[in-house]
């Protein structure tokens, strides 16, 4: 199961405390805000994407939008999501417990700066009712990203 990846993988970093388990569902975005008692934009969410050859994880804030000409001026491609079916064989995750934590080899976690307004954010942690709060310095070391990028639009 790959909440036990991700809970292996933060023993090593001496968090594995941290993280938050529901008894209800926090697949989406909506579920999490309220399994957490918080709001929707501080959900982490973890999109999955085929770019070129490889595939990446971005993580962005739950009210946040893939902006198609962003990303195809930073990726140099249209975007293209993985599957439900590819999502747990490429990650590592199914799909409502993907997160940048302990995933597959090869697999490119990209931080949206959409994250950024936000002191601290929850993403998933390998399983559709898990979590864990950390702030922008913890996201970053954990999930080791790419680099930051701006590929998202906010609601009006």
């Amino acid at each position: 199961m790959s909440i036990e990846r991700v809970r292996e993988y933060f023993k090593t970093k001496g968090i594995e405390e941290r993280i938050q388990e529901f008894d209800s569902s926090s697949a989406t975005v909506a579920l999490a805000a309220q399994a957490l008692r918080c709001e929707e934009n501080r959900i982490a969410k973890t999109l999955s994407f085929h770019i070129k050859e490889k595939v990446a994880l971005i993580v962005m804030a739950g009210d946040a939008k893939i902006d198609n000409p962003k990303y195809k001026a930073q990726f140099g491609t249209k975007a293209k999501m993985l599957s439900f079916e590819e999502a747990e064989p490429l990650i590592g995750h199914a799909v409502g417990g993907v997160c940048p934590f302990a995933v597959n080899p090869g697999v490119e976690v990209y931080l949206d700066v959409s994250l950024k307004r936000f002191s601290t954010v929850f993403p998933a942690c390998g399983s559709s009712n898990s979590a864990i709060e950390l702030n922008m310095k913890e996201l970053e070391e954990y999930a080791n990203p790419i680099s930051w990028i701006d590929v998202s639009k906010l609601p009006e």
